[in-house]
C-alpha cells in the first residue's frame, strides 16, 4: 500500500502552507472567523479535488477514444449541513462539453467510467453522501 504524506506549517493565524509534489499552496480561514484569507478553505478544496479527479479521468478516457473537444467545464454544487461538523451532502456535478459532432455515447461512457470505476475522490465521497451528475453537450 502506497502512503501519501504531506506536511504543513502554520502561516499567519490559521493558515497552513503546504508543499505537494513541488507545488506550494496555503489554506486559510476567512477574516470573518479570525483567519487572514491567505488561501482557499480546506473543505472547498475537497470539491475542487473532486472536479480535478473526475476531469482528468474523463479527458484521459476521451483521448483514448479519440474524441476531440473544444472545451470542458465541470461545475460542482453541494449542500452544507447546518450542524457541526458541517459537512457536504448531496454533491452534484455538471459536465458541460463543447464541440462539433461530439459522440454522446462516448461522452456518457467516459463520465460513467470516471464516476463508477476510476475517480478515487468520488469513491471516498460516495461512502458518506450522494454524488450525482448531469451531462450537457453544446455545439
Amino acid at each position: 500500500m502506497k502512503k501519501t504524506k504531506i506536511e504543513a506549517r502554520l502561516k499567519g493565524i490559521m493558515g497552513f502552507e503546504m508543499e505537494l509534489d513541488g507545488h506550494n499552496f496555503i489554506t486559510d480561514a476567512s477574516e470573518k472567523i479570525g483567519g487572514n484569507n491567505l488561501g482557499p478553505r480546506p473543505k472547498q478544496l475537497l470539491l475542487a479535488g473532486l472536479i480535478g479527479c473526475t476531469g482528468i479521468d474523463v479527458m484521459s478516457i476521451l483521448r483514448k477514444m479519440k474524441v476531440e473537444l473544444e472545451d470542458l467545464k465541470i461545475q460542482v454544487e453541494a449542500d452544507n449541513t447546518e450542524e457541526h461538523p458541517k459537512v457536504y451532502e448531496n454533491i452534484h456535478l455538471t459536465y458541460i462539453f463543447k464541440g462539433k459532432n461530439l459522440p454522446k455515447k462516448n461522452i456518457e461512457k467516459a463520465v460513467s467510467l470516471s464516476q463508477e470505476k476510476y475517480c478515487g475522490v468520488t469513491a471516498m465521497l460516495k461512502k458518506v453522501t450522494s454524488v450525482t451528475y448531469d451531462i450537457v453537450i453544446e455545439e
